[in-house]
C-alpha cells in the first residue's frame, strides 16, 4: 500500500474511524494532507542514496514514504501506540524503513539513547553516510528535538521541518526584530544557517490546527560551531539564558564591575561606576551589538540587540 498516495483528508477520515480513534490534540497530531507539500518538503531535503533520515512523528506514513524513495535508510519514530499500529500496516514492505514506538526525548534536553544508538547503528555502515532530521514535527516537541540535535555530535547535514509558524519566526529572528529573538535564536543561529522556505496555512493539515506553520530550512555552520569553545557549557547557559547580559535586570552593579575588569568599562581611571556601561573589547573597539545602557532601561531591550556571535564570545569567558 502507497502511503503517500493515500493520505488524503478523505482517506484519513475514514481510516481513523475504520479503527475505532482519533488524532490527539494533546499530541500534537496534526497530519499533512496536501501531497504536493509532502512533496515539497522531501524535495526540499536533497536525500541522496549516502543519506539516513531520521523522522520524528511518523503518523501514518505518508512523508515517510516519501523519505524510502530515496534515502539509503530511513529511521522513524513514533510516539502514540494506535498511529504506530497504522504506521506498520503502512509501511510494510519497505526495507529501508526502520520504524520504532518511542518517545524521540528522554528529557527536554537529551534524546532518547534508544533512538540514537539506531541512527548510529544505521551510520556505521558507510563512512559516507550523514544525518538528515526531515519531519512534521508535533508543536510540543519542535524545540527539544531540534535543540537537542543541534547538541549532538551526529554528523547531521541539514534539517527540513514543519513546525509552528511562530516558531519558526523565533529561530530565524534576527537581533533588534522584538521579542521574537531570544535564548533560542542565538543558540541556533551561532551554529547554523537557517531560511524559513515556505507558510502554511492550517488547510493544509487534517486536524486543522489553530495556528500557521512553516517549513523551515536548518542546516549547520561549522565556521560559527568553531567559534564556540566549550558548547556543552554554551549550551547550558543559553538554555537557562543566565548569560552576563541577562544578568542587568538583578545585578547591574555586580555586572558593571565585572565588564569592567574584562573589557576595560569605566572612566579613565578604571573605576566602573558612572551613569552607563558600554562594554569594549580589549583592543578598545566597541562590541557589535552591545549597545549603551542607561540605569533604569528594561535589560531585556539589550538582551534582544546582541548578535549570536557576540553572545558566543561573551560566554567563551564562563564567568
Amino acid at each position: 500500500m502507497n502511503s503517500a498516495e493515500r493520505q488524503t483528508r478523505t482517506h484519513l477520515t475514514k481510516l481513523f474511524a475504520q479503527h475505532g480513534f482519533f488524532p490527539r490534540g494533546d499530541l500534537g497530531q496534526n497530519f499533512l494532507i496536501d501531497l504536493n507539500i509532502v512533496q515539497y518538503v522531501a524535495d526540499q531535503a536533497f536525500i541522496g542514496p549516502d543519506d539516513v533520515v531520521l523522522e520524528v512523528g511518523t503518523g501514518t506514513g505518508g512523508l515517510t514514504t516519501f523519505l524510502a524513495r530515496e534515502a539509503a535508510d530511513v529511521v522513524t519514530v513514533e510516539y502514540d501506540e494506535k498511529v504506530f499500529g497504522l504506521a506498520q500496516q503502512m509501511l510494510d514492505g519497505l526495507r529501508n524503513v526502520t520504524l520504532i514506538h518511542a518517545d524521540a526525548l528522554k528529557s527536554k534536553n537529551q534524546l532518547n539513547p534508544d533512538v540514537i544508538a539506531v541512527v548510529e547503528e544505521k551510520l556505521k555502515v558507510d563512512p559516507d553516510r550523514k544525518l538528515k532530521l526531515v519531519a512534521n514535527l508535533p508543536y510540543d516537541v519542535a524545540t527539544p528535538i531540534i535543540s537537542n540535535l543541534v547538541a549532538t555530535e551526529l554528523p547531521w547535514v541539514g534539517m527540513v521541518v514543519t513546525i509552528q509558524l511562530e516558531l519558526a519566526q523565533r529561530m530565524a529572528a534576527q537581533p533588534k526584530t522584538g521579542s521574537n529573538y531570544g535564548a533560542l535564536s542565538i543558540w541556533l543561529q551561532s551554529q547554523c544557517q537557517i531560511k524559513l522556505l515556505k507558510k502554511l496555512g492550517p488547510q493544509v493539515f487534517w486536524p486543522r490546527p489553530n495556528v500557521d506553520s512553516a517549513i523551515l530550512s536548518i542546516r549547520p555552520d561549522r565556521e560559527r560551531r568553531a567559534l564556540i569553545t566549550n558548547r556543552a557549557f554554551f549550551h547550558e547557559l543559553v538554555r537557562e539564558d543566565r548569560s552576563i547580559l541577562d544578568l542587568l535586570d538583578a545585578r547591574f552593579t555586580y555586572l558593571n564591575e565585572r565588564l569592567a575588569r574584562l573589557y576595560g568599562i569605566g572612566d579613565t581611571n578604571g573605576n566602573p561606576a558612572g551613569p552607563k556601561i558600554k562594554p569594549i573589547n580589549p583592543a578598545g573597539a566597541p562590541i557589535p551589538g552591545i549597545q549603551v545602557l542607561e540605569r533604569g532601561q528594561d535589560p531585556s531591550t539589550i538582551v534582544r540587540s546582541v548578535n549570536p556571535f557576540v553572545r558566543v564570545s561573551l560566554e567563551n569567558t564562563q564567568l
